[in-house]
């Protein structure tokens, strides 16, 4: 029979130490359960109504101040994603001829007590009117082109009514509130 081949001496491991014992022993079911028990009804309902009308409150505040800085988590579902951001900057850039549109409202209805210029006025109003109608045509048209030349034109949104309605805003009523000056155009 053959030797066996001697085997060198393999060094001895120290076993690593063991972590120290928390302390108490794992609760129970039961325990557990009991500790989470919260009553249904709390003991003082009116306090807890007014907690809850106040952390309401908050969370809505919250909510108006996100949508008014444009925070994609707090905007309505109209005016979330890239491309109505984009819309969004675009109108906000530009001059608008909708910008106008109720100031010149409000002058026709105080010349409704001057007779001698109240046809003149209303006049004046269908021309603008007629002007701002022609804008948002001719806005839709380049939102349409530049959101057709940055996404690619199976990939453009229904975006012209929505650069319409805001561009008819004036410009301190927006919401989301402008994120852009005058003239800042957003990169196509």
């Amino acid at each position: 029979m053959a030797k066996p081949a001697k085997s060198e001496p393999t060094p001895e491991v120290e076993p690593e130490p063991t972590p120290a014992k928390k302390g108490h022993a794992t609760p129970t079911r039961k325990e557990q359960e009991a500790a989470r028990r919260r009553p249904l009804v709390p003991k003082d309902r009116r306090l807890a109504a007014r907690q809850n009308r106040a952390n309401m409150a908050s969370e809505r505040e919250k909510a108006r101040i996100g949508m008014a800085r444009g925070d994609e988590r707090y905007l309505p579902i109209r005016d979330k994603g890239p491309q109505k951001r984009f819309v969004r900057d675009y109108v906000d850039a530009r001059f608008s001829a909708g910008e106008v549109l109720m100031p010149v409202l409000v002058l026709v209805i105080l010349t409704w007590f001057v007779p001698l210029i109240a046809d003149y006025a209303f006049l004046a109003f269908w021309g603008v009117f007629v002007l701002v109608v022609v804008d948002c045509i001719v806005l839709g048209f380049q939102v349409t082109r530049k959101l057709a030349a940055k996404y690619g034109k199976d990939k453009v949104e229904r975006v012209r009514w929505y650069a319409a309605m805001r561009a008819i805003q004036m410009r301190f009523l927006r919401l989301p509130k402008p994120q852009v000056k005058r003239g800042e155009y957003p990169t196509a």
